[in-house]
C-alpha cells in the first residue's frame, strides 16, 4: 500500500477524504441533533429541579443559590477549559467528555434522598457543560465562517431547545405517573442516545477547523514551544461587561418552579410544562435574534432587556395566565442570551484565542447570574416589589453600558454572497 502524502492529511493525521462527509450545514444540523438529545436530558431535569429541592428542604435562598452556583460552575470554570482547548485543540475530546458527565450525573438524581447529594449532582451536570462547551462553540464557530455565524448558532440552538422542549413534556409525564424519581431515571434513555450520536459525528467530521476558509487553522504547538499569547480587544470586555449587568437581574428557573411549587400555583406535574413553553419560546427567539444579528449586529440583543425586565411581573404571580405568559418571557430573552451572544463573542474575538475568550466570556456572565440569582430568590423570600425594582434597575443599567458598543464593535461575520 502506499504512503500517503502529508497533503492529504489532517492537522490530527486523518485523511482528508473523511473531512468531506458533512458540509458546514450538515455539521450544524449534525451538532444540534446531538445537543437536542443531551438537552432533552438536562433540561428536562432543569423543569423540576427547583421543585425537587423543595421537597428536600431547600429554602427560596437555598434555591437560587444551588441553581445559580450550577450555572456559574458551567460558565466561571471555562475560564479554564477554555484555554484548554486552545491550547490543546482536543475540541472533540473535550467535547464529548462533557457530555458524558451530564447524561450520567442527571438519572443518578433518582437515586438521591438529601439536599446535599441532589446539589452535587446538580453542579456536577453543570460541570459537564463547562467541559464541553468552549470547545463545542469553536467548532461551531469554524463551520459558521461561511453560512453566517449568526444563522449558524440560532440553527444549532433552536434544535437544542427542541430538546429543551420534548425533555420537560416527557419528564412532567413521568412525574405525573410516579413521582420525582421515575422523572430523572427515564432520562438515561436519550442521555446514552446523545453519546452515540456524538461519536458518530466526530467520526464523520474530525477537523471542523477546515470548514473556516477565513482563517488558516494552526497546528497544535510542538512540546516545549510556547504559543503566543493575542490579547482580547477592549471592546470584548466592554461587551462581557453588558451581558453581566444584564444576566445580574435575570432569574434561573429554579427560582421561578420553586415559587410555582410551594405557593400551590400549579400541580407539580405541569411545571415542567410550563419549562417546555419557555424552550420553545427560546428556540424560536433563537432563529429570530440569529438572523437580526447577521443584518444589524449587536443592537438585536437590546429587546432581551425589556423582556428580562418583565420576567418578575409575571413568573412571580399567583395567577396561571400570567405565569404562562411569563413562560414565554423568560424562555425568549434566554433564547436571546444562548444563541446571539455566543455568536458575537465570534466576532469579537481573534480565532486563535476564541476559546479562551469564550471561556472568559461565560465565566463573568456566570459570576454575574449566581450573584442575580441569589439576590432574587433572597427578595423573592422578603419583597417582591423589591425584586421587581432590582430587575428593572440593573436593565436600565445594561441598556447605559450598551451605547458604548453600538460604534465600537465591528460588523458581524456573513456567509458568501447568495
Amino acid at each position: 500500500m502506499p504512503e500517503m502524502n502529508q497533503d492529504h492529511l489532517s492537522t490530527d493525521g486523518t485523511p482528508k477524504t473523511r473531512l468531506h462527509r458533512l458540509g458546514p450545514m450538515g455539521f450544524v444540523l449534525a451538532f444540534g441533533v446531538v445537543s437536542m438529545l443531551a438537552d432533552v436530558v438536562y433540561e428536562g431535569a432543569r423543569s423540576i429541579t427547583g421543585p425537587f429541592l423543595a421537597t428536600l428542604g431547600a429554602s427560596a435562598v437555598m434555591v437560587g443559590f444551588i441553581t445559580g452556583f450550577g450555572e456559574a460552575v458551567a460558565l466561571v470554570l471555562r475560564l479554564g477549559t477554555g484555554p484548554l482547548a486552545d491550547r490543546t485543540r482536543k475540541y472533540w475530546p473535550l467535547t464529548i467528555a462533557g457530555y458524558a458527565l451530564t447524561v450520567i450525573a442527571v438519572p443518578f438524581m433518582a437515586l438521591t434522598s438529601s439536599l446535599w447529594q441532589a446539589s452535587a449532582l446538580v453542579i456536577t451536570e453543570r460541570f459537564g457543560k463547562a467541559v464541553r462547551t468552549p470547545a463545542r462553540d469553536t467548532m461551531l464557530s469554524h463551520a459558521g465562517a461561511e453560512m453566517g455565524r449568526g444563522k449558524a448558532f440560532a440553527i444549532h440552538e433552536a434544535l437544542d431547545q427542541s430538546g429543551a422542549l420534548l425533555g420537560p413534556l416527557l419528564v412532567g409525564l413521568m412525574v405525573a405517573v410516579s413521582g420525582f424519581q421515575l422523572g430523572f431515571g427515564v432520562l438515561a434513555i436519550p442521555g446514552a442516545a446523545a453519546l452515540v450520536a456524538v461519536i458518530l459525528l466526530r467520526r464523520a467530521a474530525p477537523d471542523p477547523a477546515r470548514y473556516d476558509t477565513h482563517t488558516v487553522s494552526e497546528p497544535a504547538p510542538a512540546p516545549g514551544q510556547v504559543r503566543v499569547r493575542v490579547p482580547l480587544p477592549a471592546r470584548f470586555w466592554w461587551y462581557s461587561a453588558f451581558t453581566a449587568v444584564s444576566m445580574f437581574g435575570f432569574s434561573t428557573f429554579g427560582v421561578i418552579s420553586y415559587h410555582l411549587e410551594v405557593q400551590n400555583v400549579m400541580p407539580s406535574a405541569l411545571i415542567p410544562v410550563t419549562y417546555a413553553v419557555s424552550m420553545g419560546a427560546a428556540a424560536l427567539a433563537a432563529l429570530g435574534s440569529g438572523a437580526l444579528y447577521d443584518r444589524i449586529g449587536l443592537r438585536g440583543l437590546l429587546i432581551a432587556l425589556p423582556l428580562t425586565a418583565a420576567v418578575p411581573f409575571l413568573s412571580f404571580s399567583n395567577t396561571p395566565v400570567l405565569v404562562w405568559v411569563g413562560a414565554v418571557v423568560w424562555g425568549a430573552a434566554l433564547g436571546i442570551h444562548e444563541s446571539t451572544l455566543r455568536a458575537a463573542v465570534a466576532d469579537l474575538v481573534p480565532s486563535a484565542t476564541r476559546g479562551t475568550g469564550y471561556g472568559i466570556f461565560t465565566a463573568i456572565y456566570g459570576i454575574a447570574w449566581l450573584a442575580g440569582s441569589t439576590i432574587i430568590g433572597a427578595l423573592y423570600s422578603t419583597s417582591l416589589t423589591g425584586l421587581i425594582i432590582f430587575t428593572i434597575g440593573t436593565q436600565l443599567v445594561a441598556l447605559i453600558a450598551f451605547i458604548p458598543l453600538l460604534k465600537s464593535v465591528p460588523a458581524p461575520t456573513q456567509g458568501p454572497a447568495a
